[in-house]
C-alpha cells in the first residue's frame, strides 16, 4: 500500500503563494498611493520664484543660440 508522503509546505503552497501575492500588491498599493498623494499635495511655484533661479547655462538663454547649436 503506498503511504501519503504530502509535505506541510506542499500542502500550504497555495495559501503561502496568495499570501505573498497579497504583501506585493500591498506594499505598490502603499507606494502609488502615497506619491499620487504628494504629487497633488506638493507645493506649488510662483512665476516670480522660477524668475530668480539662475539659468545654468547663460549662454544658451537665446533661443537663436538653441537653433545654431541644433543646426550643427
Amino acid at each position: 500500500m503506498k503511504t501519503n508522503t504530502l509535505t506541510p509546505m506542499g500542502s500550504l503552497h497555495p495559501i503561502l503563494f496568495f499570501a505573498v501575492v497579497y504583501v506585493i500588491a500591498l506594499v505598490l498599493s502603499i507606494f502609488i498611493c502615497s506619491s499620487i498623494f504628494y504629487s497633488l499635495n506638493g507645493s506649488s511655484v510662483s512665476v516670480n520664484e522660477l524668475e530668480q533661479i539662475p539659468a545654468a547655462y547663460p549662454e544658451m538663454e537665446k533661443p537663436a543660440a538653441i537653433v545654431t547649436v541644433a543646426m550643427r
